[in-house]
């Protein structure tokens, strides 16, 4: 109980907050919307905390995973996880509190307390969301961040794993890849992106046609739903076990744990990656794959992404088209299939690498495919940005003028940001 005494007089950082804005230019504009809002706050979290300890079980324990604005340690755990610079910013909303919960009981009490006091729950898992939802509210909120919840447990033989929700799907495929080398599964392609929010909003990537989305290979959950109750797929019925899997989890309560179908891979499969410009007829090429990409054989996914770039040819701005594949099976193979369903591409031996699946997720992580598999157990982004996107379903092919005027958007546009 002295931790949590010792957490609820570190709130008094809010009364002095309170005399930076008596001045006499500021006082008559400001004071009474400014107080207002900060005394709603103070006894939010004030009573937040009280509740916490009175509804767990160690509360030497839970103090040690609550942070509130006054610990030395609260930003460095608020932006620890947030993968959008846009978000880090100090004029975006930050939590009254952060709970970093090593176990569902301290979940469930969270969950139990700030519904008590009418506060908004943030469930952050790898904190990938473009729009920081996981991170920031306009309303007095909490975040439940699942750093500490990131165990994975493989059974290679029955080709089922649990991985809970904290976890990066980078962390699940290195540890598959330690079992077998014939196992995988199918999911996207940044290593850290969260598995909580990622399985729980659907879940793509490169085994996508063969093996579907992530969440059709889930076959169990645990949840906290919002009167604390701790649930699984058989007591939380088919419904939600449903909606979880495709509908945004955080919407329905905590996931705090997924059990997966692993997929099988060959030992060996092949990657390409290959690079057209506009005067290497990239408009074209780009057309021509809306047609034979959805018809490759299902063992095949072949993408492409543009962006600018300056012609090695005349120096001056072009678009670069980059269209890379994974195929589950050998060079030989592949180089035939392509051969016939897309020569226009005029993909060469020399563009191809054979390598295990793990080879492959390092490849379209962004890492060579020589470095070791534990990078992706690493919770670092090779990058952080500053950004605003956006995305979209395409519902039928695009004409190739429609092409060429994304492309004099992508010439036009400016830097935003720092």
């Amino acid at each position: 109980m002295d931790a949590f005494v010792r957490l609820l007089h570190q709130t008094n950082w809010l009364q002095w907050r309170f005399q930076a804005f008596q001045s006499p230019c500021y006082s008559f504009f400001l004071w009474p919307f400014l107080a207002r809002g900060l005394l709603i706050s103070h006894g939010h979290l004030h009573a937040f905390l009280r509740c916490l300890s009175l509804h767990s079980n160690s509360y030497s324990a839970i103090s040690k995973v609550v942070y509130t604005p006054h610990n030395s340690s609260y930003v460095t755990i608020l932006q620890s996880s947030i993968r959008n610079l846009r978000f880090t910013s100090s004029s975006t909303p930050r939590p009254l509190v952060i709970v970093t919960p090593v176990d569902e009981s301290q979940i469930r009490a969270t969950i139990l307390c700030a519904k008590e006091n009418s506060m908004q729950i943030r469930t952050r898992s790898g904190g990938h969301d473009y729009e920081g939802l996981s991170s920031a509210s306009a309303v007095p909120f909490i975040v439940i961040d699942l750093i500490n919840l990131s165990e994975i447990t493989i059974d290679a033989e029955q080709k089922i794993a649990w991985v809970q929700a904290g976890a990066t799907i980078g962390q699940l495929y290195y540890r598959i890849s330690q079992k077998s080398r014939t196992l995988a599964f199918p999911a996207g392609t940044c290593p850290t992106v969260g598995v909580g929010g990622h399985f729980s909003g659907g879940g793509y990537g490169t085994l996508l046609r063969k093996y579907g989305l992530a969440a059709d290979n889930i076959i169990d959950a645990r949840l906290v739903d919002v009167n604390g109750r701790i649930l699984d797929r058989k007591s939380m019925g088919e419904d939600l076990f449903w909606a979880i899997r495709g509908g945004g989890g955080a919407s329905f309560g905590v996931i705090t744990a997924w059990k997966l179908n692993l997929v099988s891979v060959p030992e060996t499969v092949t990657i390409f990656s290959v690079q057209r410009t506009l005067e290497e007829n990239a408009t074209a090429l780009i057309h021509r794959w809306q047609y034979v990409a959805p018809n490759l054989p299902k063992d095949m996914y072949l993408s492409f992404s543009v962006g600018r770039a300056n012609s090695s040819k005349t120096g001056k701005k072009t678009i670069l088209a980059t269209f890379g594949s994974l195929f589950l099976g050998p060079v030989d193979r592949l180089l035939a299939l392509i051969g016939r369903s897309f020569p226009e591409l005029g993909v060469k031996r020399q563009d191809c690498t054979e390598v295990s699946w793990v080879q492959s997720a390092l490849a379209s992580g962004g890492y060579n495919v020589e470095v070791s598999p534990e990078v992706l157990a690493s919770r670092i982004p090779l990058t952080r940005l500053y950004f605003k996107a956006k995305s979209d379903y395409v519902q039928q092919p695009i004409p190739e003028d429609g092409f060429k005027g994304l492309w004099k958007l992508l010439y036009e546009k400016k830097q935003i940001g720092h």
